[in-house]
């Protein structure tokens, strides 16, 4: 894949992850909350807390996706995060068995998106 080529499926990863981000993720916690929300059939204070922090984030990835040769960190972060962030869910979900729908809800979810951004974010900054 050319340089330019691998910058355009980036902006679309960035856009897409950024919406899924915004205004998904709450939904997939409602209609399926063994594979995406923690501790479901009782309110949990952690639910809005990670939404509010994903919905942060998305709002950022979008903006990235305007130049994300200048956001690379932000990507870098956002892989990176995402990876930590399915580890331990997948730990815990196999630790939990109440919690093991994860590991074919959110735990990939967030696998993919790592490693959609990885792949496609240039290492250096010339390119």
């Amino acid at each position: 894949m050319n340089d330019k080529t691998q910058l355009k499926w980036l902006r679309w990863v960035l856009i897409v992850t950024g919406v899924i981000f915004i205004v998904v993720i709450y939904p997939f916690t409602v209609y399926w909350p063994s594979g995406w929300a923690w501790h479901g059939g009782g309110y949990s204070h952690y639910l809005p807390m990670i939404l509010g922090i994903y919905a942060t984030l998305g709002v950022f990835l979008l903006l990235a996706s305007r130049d994300p040769l200048q956001h690379r960190s932000l990507i870098w972060f956002t892989v990176w995060s995402s990876v930590a962030h399915a580890g331990i869910m997948a730990v815990q979900s196999f630790m939990d068995s109440k919690e093991q729908g994860h590991l074919i809800g959110d735990v990939p979810a967030l696998l993919v998106v790592a490693a959609a951004l990885a792949y496609l974010t240039p290492r250096k900054a010339g390119r």
